[in-house]
Parts: C-alpha cells; sequence; structure tokens
C-alpha cells in the first residue's frame, strides 16, 4: 500500500543492474498483487441466529421493568440507566407481551401520556389500593429504592438514588426527604407531625435485602 500510494516522482527507480540497499520508500515493483474480494451474500440464518439473543435480552429487560415497578410507561425509564435500550424498542415487546396475554394494555397513572402496560396483579392491587382507606403511617424507605419516583413521576425536586439519601411517604404522598444529611419538607405539617415525620425519616430499621432497601 505504500508503494501504491508514494507518488511516481518520488517512486525508486527501477533496478540499473547494481544492488542497492531499501529505502523508506519502496518502488512499484514491491506492491505485490491485489485481487478484490467480493463479500458472500447475506446469510439469513446468521442473521437471524444474530438478532434472537438481542430480542432476548430486550424481553428480559421489559420483564425486569414490569416486575420492579408493576406498571410500565416511558417516564419511568428516566430514573432507569442510560445504557437501557429506547422506549420504542421495549414498546414493541410489550406490545407483543400484551398480544400474548401475559401482561394488560391501557389508562393506569393518570397525568401520563403515552402507552402503559401492568402486570395482571398489579392491576389488582391498583384496585384494592383505591378502596383501601387512607393510612397515617410513615414508609421511610432509601432513595435507592424504585419507590423514589420524585422529580420524574411525583412532583419535587430529584432526589439522588444513593442509599443514604431518603424518602418519606405517608399515605403515597411524598412529605420529605433526607439528602447528604439535611432534611427537605414537601408538604406542610403541624409541628407535632413534623417531630414524628423526621424521627420516622432517619429510623433504620432490619429488613429483608429482597425489598430493595425498604423500611
Amino acid at each position: 500500500m505504500r508503494a501504491l500510494l508514494t507518488p511516481s516522482d518520488r517512486r525508486k527507480p527501477l533496478g540499473d543492474g547494481k544492488r542497492r540497499r531499501r529505502t523508506a520508500l519502496f518502488g512499484i515493483e514491491d506492491a505485490g498483487r491485489w485481487a478484490l474480494v467480493r463479500r458472500p451474500a447475506p446469510n439469513l440464518g446468521a442473521i437471524a441466529a444474530t438478532y434472537a439473543p438481542e430480542h432476548e435480552v430486550v424481553e428480559h429487560i421489559a420483564d425486569t421493568l414490569l416486575r420492579r415497578y408493576g406498571v410500565v410507561f416511558w417516564r419511568l425509564l428516566e430514573r432507569e440507566a442510560a445504557w437501557l435500550p429506547p422506549w420504542r424498542e421495549l414498546l414493541r415487546v410489550l406490545r407483543r407481551l400484551e398480544a400474548r396475554g401475559e401482561i394488560r394494555g391501557g389508562r393506569f397513572v393518570a397525568a401520563i401520556s403515552g402507552e402503559q402496560f401492568a402486570l395482571p396483579e398489579a392491576v389488582g392491587l391498583l384496585r384494592e389500593t383505591r378502596r383501601t382507606p387512607s393510612s397515617p403511617a410513615w414508609i421511610s424507605l432509601s432513595a435507592a429504592d424504585p419507590l423514589n419516583l420524585i422529580g420524574s413521576i411525583v412532583p419535587g425536586a430529584k432526589v439522588p438514588a444513593v442509599t443514604n439519601n431518603r424518602v418519606l411517604y405517608r399515605d403515597g404522598i411524598a412529605v420529605a426527604t433526607l439528602v447528604a444529611g439535611e432534611t427537605q419538607w414537601l408538604q406542610e405539617l403541624e409541628p407535632r407531625a413534623m417531630r414524628e415525620a423526621e424521627s420516622a425519616l432517619v429510623r433504620r430499621q432490619a429488613g429483608s435485602p429482597l425489598l430493595a432497601y425498604l423500611r
């Protein structure tokens, strides 16, 4: 390639009967012989084999998101890793799962545009939640928990998904957050309720690791 690319005026002249030491600029006689190698015709079987594992990976990710949240829609990808496949690829898989009767499609979360999909058991839990009376219990969880939806689904500034950061809920409403050891209030509370909330926010209780740091 070097000989072929060397301008003709800089090429070494052909041999004149004397043995000369090779120089950095090789002559055209050193170029060798070249032939065009044509690409083989596409192998449809190989293409299908290559696509199959990628399709299985996208389906596995869609199944993981469904088991994590119960209900999946495009806004949830905002708090997930950037390397996940785009929503359009997940949407094809979710539509296929719906057509097979494995998941449900519909409108499950208000004020969220676009298609939504849910596990059948999640639909039942949502209906049961609507019938359940309000609960005054405080629920404090790690900001690394999937229920940390502040800034994406729930209004407010995003809470970094760090284990030591925490979010406090009561009756499904985010009340306060703990970020870098500082409490930030999202709702106005009476002094007594504020003391209870602050105590619940910093409380640490032992629990199963399968609850994803749920406290």
